[in-house]
């Protein structure tokens, strides 16, 4: 199974894990589609909705890890 990071680009995490995409809207982030945040990466994306980064990225990989199980 692939761990993101806080690099991982928003496009790429969609494609890796569009299970994500939930997570991602309850951050505030509701332009998955657009295609600036196709190119954002998690630590940007963290950033402009003030949510810490590395909280964002476990709380993913776990979901990523529970959905594989």
């Amino acid at each position: 199974m692939a761990q993101i990071s806080k690099d991982t680009k928003i496009g790429e995490l969609l494609n890796i894990f569009p299970g994500c995409a939930p997570i991602l809207m309850e951050i505030g982030m509701h332009c998955l589609g657009c295609p600036a945040s196709q190119m954002e990466t998690l630590e940007e994306a963290a950033m402009v909705h003030g949510i810490d980064t590395d909280l964002l990225v476990e709380k993913i990989n776990a979901a990523m890890a529970a959905a594989n199980n």
